[in-house]
């Protein structure tokens, strides 16, 4: 039996044709990307705003991420 077949602590994801982390997977997103993903995929059927909350923190963690590469890059 596929582990997708199976979710442990609840149904949350289920629900959707592709679940998150088939999406995620497939298209080598990375952790950061993966979890937006993740919270705002399912912040309807678990834990609501606070879902929504965990997906901005990492959307910020990519922001600052990226805004040091840029820097980074200019100073070479």
């Amino acid at each position: 039996m596929s582990a997708l077949k199976e979710q442990v602590g609840g149904n949350h994801y289920k629900s959707f044709k592709i679940q998150p982390i088939e999406f995620i997977t497939i298209n080598d997103l990375g952790y950061i990307v993966g979890n937006v993903i993740k919270y705002v995929c399912r912040y309807k059927l678990k834990n609501g705003v606070e879902d929504l909350r965990k997906a901005r923190h990492y959307i910020d963690l990519l922001i600052e991420s990226e805004v040091k590469i840029d820097s980074e890059s200019r100073n070479r």
